[in-house]
């Protein structure tokens, strides 16, 4: 069942799950009327069937409902990997509160009381809405970046990772005859993990090793930086193009170049351009110009080419 509003641009699609007619009516009047799209089922199953042929963008539900309650509902709209990401916010009477803590363990986002006040109800869809597309758009550019990302608590272990970063680490364990799994919780594949202890950890006297490392690890370049909000670090992984390796080290010292520098030029002989360099190291295009600029004047050079044709010259040495 679906009720629009004569609105030619949906602000997005809300499902309510209820069994009471009145908070339906009152619900779907309230949403249509500020634009939004609005699906409703007065039971669990359902919403789940109908789910599978339209997904909401958000979903409003119901505690009390018969046949599977509002927390099994959660429960099995969470444990889907096709609907997991769906936020789902409660609505809940005053004295059933207690229980709320099991929703939010089941998946639940946030809670509405009842009874129902539609200024709040927008709000609250409006915030989670918001913040539900931030997220998916996160995962867009993630998904299409050049690199594979997964962060990492103080010990090493893997406290996220996108689907690309999965499979290079999965890879690696393939080439080093490792049978560890690859998940949330584990630690990374052990030729990262040990290059990441000695980075990661604090000495005795509490001091902590630099924000920034670059590693290569065969055909992986790896970039680690430190969070200081979460505490947590970035591991940024990208598989190496071309059989050269590069000792950013050696090269830095070598010619006189900062490690980002170095960095820079690894990236333009691999054929990328400011802004895609700039993605990858998390800078703007106009600092990497800038650092191109001190390039070209510490080698006296003039082109890209003719910097990455002399660091060339100078790895055959």
């Amino acid at each position: 069942m679906m009720s629009t509003e004569n609105n030619p641009i949906s602000l997005g699609t809300i499902m309510i799950i209820d069994d009471t007619p009145g908070n339906l009516a009152l619900l779907s009047d309230t949403l249509s009327e500020a634009g939004y799209r609005v699906l409703v089922a007065i039971d669990g199953l359902s919403a789940l069937e109908q789910i599978k042929y339209l997904q909401p963008d958000i979903i409003l539900l119901d505690v009390v409902m018969p046949g599977i309650d509002g927390f099994e509902t959660c429960r099995k709209i969470k444990s889907n990997p096709a609907t997991i990401d769906i936020p789902i916010l409660f609505m809940t009477g005053l004295s059933e509160l207690d229980n709320l803590l099991r929703g939010f363990d089941e998946g639940g986002l946030d809670y509405i009381v009842k009874p129902i006040k539609p200024t709040e109800v927008l709000a609250r869809v409006e915030v989670h809405l918001t913040q539900a597309r931030t997220i998916r758009r996160t995962k867009t550019a993630l998904k299409h970046a050049p690199f594979a990302a997964l962060t990492l608590e103080n010990s090493g272990r893997i406290t996220w990772l996108t689907p690309s970063a999965e499979d290079l680490l999965s890879h690696l364990n393939e080439e080093h005859e490792l049978t560890q799994q690859v998940e949330i919780g584990a630690l990374p594949p052990k030729p990262i993990l040990e290059w990441l202890r000695q980075q990661m950890p604090t000495d005795e006297t509490g001091q902590e090793s630099s924000s920034e490392a670059y590693q290569t690890l065969g055909e992986l370049s790896v970039k680690l930086s430190r969070s200081v909000d979460s505490g947590e670090f970035l591991l940024l992984l990208q598989k190496r193009s071309g059989p050269r390796e590069w000792n950013l080290e050696s090269l830095k010292d070598s010619l006189g170049l900062t490690l980002r520098e170095a960095e820079i030029l690894m990236w333009i002989s691999r054929g990328k351009t400011n802004k895609e360099i700039g993605i990858i190291l998390g800078s703007s295009p106009r600092t990497v110009n800038k650092h191109l600029e001190h390039i070209f004047e510490k080698l006296g050079v003039f082109t890209r080419a003719a910097a990455v044709a002399m660091v060339m010259q100078k790895t055959k040495e």
